[in-house]
């Protein structure tokens, strides 16, 4: 006699989008008295940072009554956060304590070269580049100009070979690897110096940092990624981390024991094993989400969290992060922008829908809590967006 497969249990689309709000304290912001900006990036699985603004905006929108001056402090004075290469391999701010699992992760992803074949650097310039770069900063903070010549003075005039085009003309052939030795944990972003990016050694953040072992961190990333953004599909996840898709399935079956396949929308997902339960109230809140917040750019599928007109409006060529977002009890709603000027912030709405009673005032006290985040006083207009997508 054969032992019937247990069922498969059923999510709704609605119990989904409020236990994604909820873990991302999007619902409500979380208490700065018992949390600070390292554990809301923990649960977010990182803050994007390319553009810092946007990460300051993110981290401050999940803590009641921080600013961006809370989010600086964590990361340059109480070294709490650590701004260096992420996910996607792209800039993002990461809690400091956490370095050793996104390090040990992130170099674990097989990688694919975007150079041309006569540029690319062979595995053995790569490990040079990568020890010259750790060694220069140390004990530095270099610019990307000083970095040059340190790693061109250990390596030899081949990495100064200015071949990979850039945005004014050509950059030197070392800096392909420049994202290879931030996954690698050999260097993170240093304090600017005026308008110029340094670079420095993440041990200066964390005294005896070293990557995790490969298989514990990628499984850790998998476990975190599923508890914030959950439940999720090799693919989904393969497309947030910007892995090849087969090396993220494999991932995933060899955490079969850990894993459960749930049901939603008819679509199979899966979650941590026993990680089932949903908020018995449904997703009430409206929030403005700034260019890549990573509740965007991570929550699957892309249908149902851009529904209808919010795919056409708020994605680029299917690519989420390049237009801030209005987030309606979950669900993308609209786009937003915002516009600096003296100690005033330009604020212009554009919902794709008549917002109801509810959802007008949440708007209101999301652009009164944007505006109080960025130290600075809210002038709204509520109409299109004319600003195309961020780059």
């Amino acid at each position: 006699m054969t032992t019937p497969a247990p069922a498969v249990q059923r999510l709704s689309w609605a119990g989904v989008r409020a236990r994604r709000l909820d873990r991302n304290a999007l619902s409500v912001p979380v208490d700065t008295a018992a949390t600070g900006p390292a554990d809301v990036v923990a649960a977010m699985c990182g803050a994007h940072a390319q553009v810092m603004s946007a990460a300051e905006l993110s981290i401050g929108l999940r803590l009641a009554g921080a600013t961006r001056t809370d989010v600086r402090r964590g990361l340059w004075e109480e070294r709490a956060l650590v701004k260096t290469h992420g996910p996607r391999g792209t800039v993002h701010l990461l809690p400091a304590r956490d370095l050793p699992m996104w390090t040990g992760a992130l170099a674990a992803v097989p990688a694919t070269s975007m150079q041309a074949k006569a540029i690319r650097l062979d595995p053995g310039q790569i490990e040079e580049v990568v020890a010259a770069i750790a060694a220069a900063v140390a004990d530095a903070e270099l610019t990307i100009d000083e970095l040059d010549a340190a790693v061109t003075a250990a390596t030899g005039p081949w990495a100064a070979d200015p071949v990979m085009p850039a945005f004014q003309g050509m950059w030197p052939r070392w800096r392909q690897a420049l994202h290879t030795a931030a996954l690698r944990g050999a260097l993170c972003f240093g304090p600017d110096r005026g308008r110029k990016v340094t670079y420095t050694s993440p041990r200066r953040w964390l005294p005896g940092f070293r990557p995790m072992e490969a298989r514990a961190a990628v499984t850790e990333v998998v476990r975190r990624y599923l508890y914030a953004y959950g439940p999720a599909t090799p693919r989904h996840f393969a497309r947030w981390l910007a892995a090849p898709p087969g090396w993220a399935a494999e991932l995933f079956a060899s955490m079969a024991g850990e894993l459960q396949q749930v049901e939603v929308e008819g679509a199979a997902a899966w979650v941590l094993a026993g990680d089932t339960e949903v908020p018995d109230e449904p997703a009430r809140s409206v929030r403005l989400l700034p260019y890549f917040d990573a509740f965007g750019i991570a929550c699957q599928p892309r249908d149902l969290v851009f529904p209808g007109r919010a795919a056409e409006r708020a994605l680029a060529r299917g690519q989420a992060g390049n237009y801030p977002l209005l987030l309606i009890d979950g669900t993308v709603a609209g786009v937003w922008h915002q516009r600096r000027s003296g100690r005033w912030i330009d604020i212009t709405v554009e919902p794709l829908d008549a917002l109801d009673t509810r959802q007008a005032r949440g708007l209101d006290e999301q652009i009164q809590r944007v505006g109080a985040i960025m130290e600075a006083a809210p002038r709204v207009r509520i109409g299109a967006v004319t600003v195309g997508p961020h780059a």
